[in-house]
């Protein structure tokens, strides 16, 4: 990234599930974008240490589980406390705990799945809307979901993710009309991208996954910081609606890794 580029100085952020992995790597490229952030994630002790590679005073930490409403109202009393406001909100934090066909898919586990990857991006959303302190629709701020290329293609063994994920999508999409033109609303689609949270789709066998990708690589968390980074800045400031694909061109190729 070009070190001279602050196109997010003075603004805002909010990332859940950011104590590593993608939502790590988005809040890192907010904060090198001049955006002070505030990170959620439910470990604690892993939020602490992640919150501490950080410039001093440029994050904030609150740990708690994204679908529980009294951490989100703690998270967004912090932030209005601390730095008086919020510009950009970044739905990150999502769960897979199942495997396997949904023939005999748990059905609690499915509603854990809905509960966090779905519903509690948009209790975030209707949170940071209504919260008086924040001034959300007034400072024009701007919501990044991160969904999922299995939201658009069935993946093998991902089925309720999948459906988690494009339920994702299309409350993105739904969103952006109705709360604009004041709140813009956009997220980003990725395949497989190297983290813990998705080793199993490549540990042992990165090489082989990687052939199926026109770039000849799998994602990086960097990858998709810096497509969020750019849907949260005013260079984005015409797109609203949009579920940008990040997939190295897997999709043209015609498969998912």
């Amino acid at each position: 990234m070009d070190q001279q580029c602050q196109r997010l100085q003075g603004r805002i952020a909010l990332v859940t599930g950011a104590s590593r992995g993608i939502g790590l790597a988005i809040a890192q490229r907010l904060v090198a974008e001049g955006a002070r952030t505030a990170i959620t994630a439910r470990g604690a002790e892993q939020l602490l240490a992640a919150g501490k590679s950080f410039p001093e005073g440029s994050v904030i930490t609150v740990a708690g589980h994204a679908d529980d409403p009294a951490h989100r109202a703690e998270v967004l009393e912090e932030v209005a406390r601390t730095w008086g406001g919020l510009d950009i909100l970044v739905n990150n934090a999502g769960i897979n705990p199942v495997f396997g066909p949904l023939e005999t898919a748990d059905l609690a586990a499915a509603r854990k799945i809905l509960e966090v990857n779905v519903l509690a991006t948009l209790a975030w959303t209707q949170d940071v809307l209504a919260h008086p302190g924040l001034g959300f629709r007034e400072r024009r701020g701007n919501v990044v979901n991160v969904s999922s290329v299995s939201g658009d293609v069935p993946a093998p063994g991902l089925g309720l993710y999948g459906i988690s994920k494009a339920a994702v999508s299309h409350l993105s999409r739904t969103l952006a009309v109705e709360l604009a033109p004041e709140i813009r609303v956009n997220a980003v689609a990725p395949a497989v991208v190297k983290t813990r949270f998705a080793r199993a789709l490549y540990e042992g066998r990165e090489d082989q996954v990687a052939a199926a990708y026109p770039l000849k690589r799998l994602g990086t968390p960097e990858d998709v910081a810096a497509a969020a980074a750019f849907l949260a800045s005013a260079d984005a400031g015409w797109i609203t609606g949009q579920v940008l694909t990040l997939d190295g061109g897997l999709g043209n190729a015609g498969g998912l890794g």
